[in-house]
């Protein structure tokens, strides 16, 4: 039998489908420290609305969806995805702790963890950081653990959006095999 792809009302049909079979349980925030890159902004919002986040929060440098790129790249997610800006990060993580939130920093740091290793809660906030910079002390106290994408080639790091990306869909892959 011959592949195709679908499109159209097919294509709906399919993820429609998929999501009633498979309910996401994990409820993800994500926070954006100062990501400075207006393409990686509207890649996250694509990436927020494939895997379902309770909240995006945007916070510092970090360009909001009237930039021109973020719209272009974010395709309207920023339509789906309940989003919000804050100035700083440190109220909208103290808000999401006080909600039963535990806080992961997406960051290499002396403690992280590989993600794959990590026992997920059922309430989970990332924070990611700037590209270059990353996330800043004040924050990463704020923070409950640090997870990290290891690295087998002689790059040191992921863009901020696949890496982000690859803990995201991780943690859902996990609810789907049951293993959270």
């Amino acid at each position: 039998m011959a592949m195709q792809t679908l499109g159209g009302t097919a294509l709906k049909r399919f993820h429609r489908g998929f999501r009633r079979a498979h309910i996401a349980e994990h409820t993800i925030s994500v926070v954006l420290q100062s990501v400075q890159y207006a393409m990686n902004v509207g890649s996250i919002f694509r990436i927020c609305d494939a895997v379902q986040v309770e909240s995006l929060i945007l916070t510092g440098i970090t360009p909001t969806p009237e930039n021109e790129t973020v719209l272009k790249v974010g395709r309207g997610k920023d339509r789906t995805v309940p989003w919000r800006y804050e100035a700083e990060a440190t109220k909208p993580l103290a808000e999401l702790k006080a909600e039963g939130h535990r806080v992961f920093a997406l960051e290499i740091t002396e403690n992280a963890q590989p993600y794959y290793r990590v026992k997920w809660p059922d309430k989970v906030c990332l924070v990611a950081g700037h590209e270059d910079h990353g996330i800043t002390r004040s924050t990463l106290l704020q923070c409950d653990d640090a997870v990290f994408v290891p690295m087998w080639g002689k790059g040191l790091s992921l863009n901020v959006h696949v890496a982000l990306a690859v803990v995201l869909f991780h943690i859902r892959y996990l609810e789907l095999r049951g293993e959270v």
